[in-house]
């Protein structure tokens, strides 16, 4: 059946679901159990500004540990998901994902400079951020600079080498850091946890969060264009330069920012937007917001098991690559399956 008339409601529903799920689980789980009676007792509380009945403790939990934590994992996940959905149709890959142009290094590099040098939590974050940016700068400054063959692969070519180069000044880094204080500190970052975040860390986590996710969701249509060859788009009217420029500027954005509050956190940019394929088709209208719910629901359900595995905290990027190992090694003997 053609994508353009398969209902797309039973999968945003499944989404939905799963990202219902996940905010339960969240909120009701951890080393202070909280039953889901009293988590409603909590919102409609909070709905109605009446006193909930229930000890201080429990309200402090709920909205003071766990809400930031909720909020930061929802919009951590759907940035990722949503920026590994817009990079695989802009370069017609399915297995490109959100870090393929260097943001997830450069941000990186940036972070664990800001630990070299002592920096604040803020100072870290900031230099994360910034990196990120720089990094995909740069290689869309080199890239473009490339007159020779396909634009997009050559982005994507310049994205590899750049991100190997920004890999090994991570490894300088780390090599001349102080190894009982610093290095630690390095490699529990880039292994991703949401552990650290406050209310605080929100805005400055949301506002390019939610700027780069409006402007890909506006650009939606145009990423059906996109995703076809370049002479294509063009014959369509697609200005392929600018709404290249765009998307890649946008999910940039998103990507800089998620790396910048939750550390590295792989394989979300490249696992949840099959699973959003599966659901509703290749449609980016329907895509896209699919992949939000879906990306903000699968990082709160690994980051509540990070939480409750094991007596200590386990860094999200290795649940994150417990699960999307299986699932890429599934993905590319499907691929070889149907060249063969």
């Amino acid at each position: 059946m053609p994508f353009a008339q398969r209902s797309a409601w039973p999968g945003a529903l499944a989404a939905l679901a799963v990202l219902a799920a996940g905010v339960l689980l969240a909120f009701a789980q951890g080393r202070y159990s909280v039953s889901l009676a009293d988590l409603a007792r909590l919102a409609w509380a909070k709905l109605t500004a009446q006193p909930s009945g229930l000890p201080v403790s429990v309200e402090t939990v709920v909205w003071q540990i766990r809400g930031p934590r909720v909020l930061a994992a929802l919009a951590v996940g759907a940035a990722l998901a949503v920026a590994g959905t817009a990079f695989q149709g802009l370069f017609r890959d399915p297995l490109v994902s959100p870090d393929i142009l260097g943001a997830s290094a450069g941000a990186a590099l940036g972070a664990v400079l800001g630990i070299y040098f002592s920096l604040g939590i803020f100072g870290i974050q900031a230099a994360a951020f910034v990196g990120g940016l720089a990094a995909v700068a740069l290689v869309y400054a080199l890239g473009a600079s490339l007159r020779a063959g396909d634009p997009v692969l050559m982005l994507l070519l310049t994205g590899i080498v750049v991100g190997s180069l920004l890999g090994a000044g991570i490894g300088l880094v780390k090599y001349l850091a102080d190894p009982y204080n610093q290095l630690p500190a390095m490699t529990f970052w880039l292994l991703g946890s949401l552990a650290g975040v406050s209310s605080r860390d929100l805005w400055p986590l949301a506002t390019p969060v939610l700027t780069g996710t409006a402007v890909l969701l506006a650009l939606r249509w145009k990423l059906n264009v996109m995703s076809l060859p370049d002479e294509e788009a063009r014959s369509l009217g697609a200005s392929t330069r600018v709404l290249r420029v765009a998307i890649v500027a946008a999910a940039t954005l998103v990507t800089a920012a998620s790396v910048a509050a939750a550390g590295v956190v792989g394989w979300v940019g490249l696992v949840v937007p099959h699973l959003a394929r599966l659901l509703v088709g290749p449609s980016f209208p329907r895509l896209l917001p699919t992949a939000a719910l879906l990306g903000g629901g699968f990082l709160l359900v690994i980051d509540t098991l990070a939480r409750t595995l094991a007596a200590v905290e386990i860094p999200l990027g290795i649940l994150t690559a417990v699960v999307g190992t299986p699932f890429f090694i599934v993905l590319l003997r499907s691929a070889h399956q149907r060249a063969a």
